[in-house]
């Protein structure tokens, strides 16, 4: 028996359009007050007449393409993390600055990057929202161009740590406004895997880095560790030329007056046909000018009021500050810098042995944030950040138990077999979360912002990391593992009783739950009440 869905692919176009006018009386009513159920009944009628765009038409390798000039904001910031880790280990480097690898010199260098970053909150609070997206991430890889640049060319430390703050303020604005970009851009039901995907290119970036660094390591002269610089170059400039290539942000273009671009933009990513009249873009329309006010607080740069207004305001601020400080302090951030050093106290005394093993970390990473951001959208947010925190936490304890011991070389390979399974598990859960969830949970008048305050979040996390762990690996060793175990298992208890599930919701949606007085356990009920509706409209359909 055939279904709506084949009925309508099997018109022409002009009986699609009359097919569409006949529902509009049905779904075109404002969505604001309704019920999930309500809501839910309604996106299932829009979807049976227009059910999306197909996974491999034009239009989806178009907003595959967009996604990945977006993508490149990711790559550079996993590019830059690891190239200093890397080049950190090198006795080129070392020797030409007289560093030791760790200590307070090294503080300094991994320090400087996080104050340009923190820095960089400043154009990433007000660009985005006064000349939209793509304008922020373009300022933001300029950025990145000069200081990296000024890095690789570097003759004194002085400018070296000037390539380094501007690197650390390109990389904060132009990430900040490539997640908002993209979960504005992105369909409601692949957000996640949109957003998984930006954030886990990060691990391009990586590999990129500690693949060229294998090769470099063995030259005997600057360019050791001056080329892996100069390349870091490539994923800014290919953003910074193709941005202005790509759509706007429809939310955005809706806030300055645009909607009937804004419109265009909808049909042309979301609807099967490119219909501007389509059920499904008038369903997402109605959200965004129910929720999206033209002269609201993001028009206003200084009005940080949106995200510490209400209850619910500061509920999601609080799920950015738990995404910000947990996705910095799980203990990733001691391997992701420091794993050749981390090598080196297990015992492996050989630097080229210890760069390829540091671009296996890299490959394994991304293995397992792909692999997270290919289910997210299946299994939600909640369950899957829980089950990973949890897995992590385990690991971790197994890697202080095995690298407390110093001179078996046994117990050193597992720890360090357990230190790559810990990444793999981290990758799996948090990388995809890094970039998605803020961005769900923010309304828009301030996600900007809010994206703008969880670099500040980060990055006042990272200080930890950068300032505070080269003089702690050399005072504590392997007990800095244990630090952080205990820290996983409090993130373990606050993400089980407050993050909040936002799984197949739009963004308009998502404001809603965190209206209520319970937002956690309301959004486990919005859940189930979405999964029975849709087991009734198969019901239905089956029937």
């Amino acid at each position: 028996m055939a279904t709506h869905k084949d009925d309508y692919n099997s018109k022409s176009s002009v009986e699609k359009v009359e097919n569409i006018e006949e529902h509009e009386d049905a779904i075109s009513q404002p969505i604001y007050p309704k019920t999930p159920q309500e809501r839910q009944a309604a996106l299932q009628a829009a979807l049976e007449i227009d059910p999306g765009v197909r996974r491999f038409s034009w239009r989806a390798i178009q907003m595959y393409l967009v996604t990945l000039v977006a993508c490149c904001c990711s790559g550079d910031s996993g590019f830059d993390g690891t190239v200093m880790g890397g080049i950190n280990s090198m006795l080129q480097y070392q020797q030409y600055f007289g560093m030791s690898g760790v200590g307070s010199k090294t503080s300094i260098v991994f320090g400087i990057y996080t104050v340009g970053s923190i820095c960089g909150t400043i154009p990433a609070s007000y660009f985005p929202d006064r000349f939209g997206r793509r304008f922020s991430m373009f300022f933001g890889n300029s950025m990145i161009v000069i200081g990296a640049v000024l890095t690789a060319n570097a003759t004194n430390k002085g400018m070296f740590l000037g390539g380094r703050f501007l690197t650390g303020l390109g990389g904060s604005c132009a990430g900040a406004s490539a997640k908002s970009y993209l979960a504005e851009l992105a369909p409601p039901h692949s957000r996640g895997a949109y957003l998984g995907f930006l954030n886990s290119f990060y691990y391009v970036g990586q590999m990129t880095a500690t693949g060229m660094m294998v090769a470099t390591g063995k030259f005997q002269s600057s360019m050791s560790w001056r080329l892996p610089l100069y390349i870091q170059i490539v994923p800014a400039a290919l953003n910074a030329i193709f941005v202005f290539m790509c759509p706007e942000s429809p939310r955005w273009l809706y806030s300055v007056g645009k909607s009937a671009h804004a419109r265009q933009i909808l049909a042309r990513f979301h609807s099967s046909n490119g219909n501007v009249n389509s059920p499904l873009v008038n369903l997402e329309m109605e959200e965004i000018e129910e929720k999206i006010q033209v002269d609201g607080a993001d028009k206003r740069w200084w009005d940080f009021r949106p995200l510490f207004t209400t209850r619910a305001d500061r509920y999601r601020a609080y799920m950015v500050i738990l995404i910000g400080t947990f996705g910095q302090l799980s203990g990733n951030g001691l391997i992701t810098y420091f794993l050749p050093i981390l090598l080196q106290n297990a015992g492996i005394v050989s630097q080229d042995r210890r760069l390829t093993l540091n671009f296996v970390n890299s490959v394994t990473s991304y293995l397992g944030a792909l692999s997270g951001s290919a289910i997210i959208d299946r299994f939600g947010r909640r369950k899957i950040l829980l089950l990973s925190t949890i897995s992590i936490t385990v690991i971790l304890a197994i890697v202080t138990g095995l690298l407390s011991s110093d001179g078996n070389a046994m117990r050193a390979n597992a720890g360090i077999t357990f230190i790559y399974l810990f990444m793999v598990v981290f990758s799996f859960g948090w990388t995809p979360m890094q970039a998605l969830y803020p961005a769900e949970v923010l309304s828009y008048q301030a996600r900007a912002k809010g994206l703008a305050f969880l670099g500040i979040v980060s990055q006042v996390s990272t200080l930890i990391n950068t300032f505070g762990l080269p003089v702690a690996l050399e005072k504590l060793t392997w007990k800095v593992y244990a630090i952080f175990l205990v820290w996983d298992v409090f993130e373990v208890i606050i993400i089980y009783f407050f993050v909040v599930e936002t799984k197949g919701l739009t963004l308009e949606e998502i404001n809603e739950i965190f209206e209520q007085p319970n937002p956690r356990k309301y959004s486990d009920d919005v859940q189930r009440e979405r999964r029975d509706a849709q087991h009734a409209v198969a019901a239905d359909v089956q029937a």
